[in-house]
């Protein structure tokens, strides 16, 4: 149990003293850039599943 509590006050140490935090202005545009990367993944996605669906529908239409 000293094991355990050892790493958390040492955790808790590094974090606070060592670990350098980035600013908030940083953490928007990154945020900004996560979410329109992850929006136009969606849309590609969609538009392919969309194509594929069409294709499937009208090579099954045929028979």
């Amino acid at each position: 149990m000293e094991k355990l509590t050892a790493f958390l006050k040492d955790s808790v140490e590094e974090i606070r003293t060592k670990v350098s935090w980035p600013k908030f202005s940083e953490l928007q545009s990154s945020s900004t850039l996560v979410l329109v990367a992850s929006l136009i993944f969606a849309l590609l996605v969609g538009v392919i599943d969309f194509g594929f669906q069409n294709a499937m529908d009208w090579f099954y239409s045929s028979f």
